[in-house]
């Protein structure tokens, strides 16, 4: 019987922390669009992942030259 007046406000403690967990999530916008990323993974990129130039003259970068690299 004495470990009931450990276990109910344990409990209670317990309750208290999980009730607060969730109100944090609510809040925070962690449920606000559930299929979303679901939906995005199937859709294509149109945008490329590299920039291109914006003016067709301009050159594409080179290597430097082989004698200016910087030695050990």
């Amino acid at each position: 019987m004495d470990i009931l007046y450990f276990l109910i406000p344990l409990s209670i403690v317990v309750m208290g922390g999980l009730i607060w967990a969730v109100l944090w999530t609510v809040r925070s916008g962690q449920y606000d669009d559930l299929e979303g990323p679901a939906h995005r993974i199937l859709m294509d990129d149109d945008d490329p992942r590299i920039p291109r130039p914006q003016e067709p003259s301009a050159k594409p970068r080179q290597a430097p030259p082989a004698d200016t690299q910087l030695k050990h």
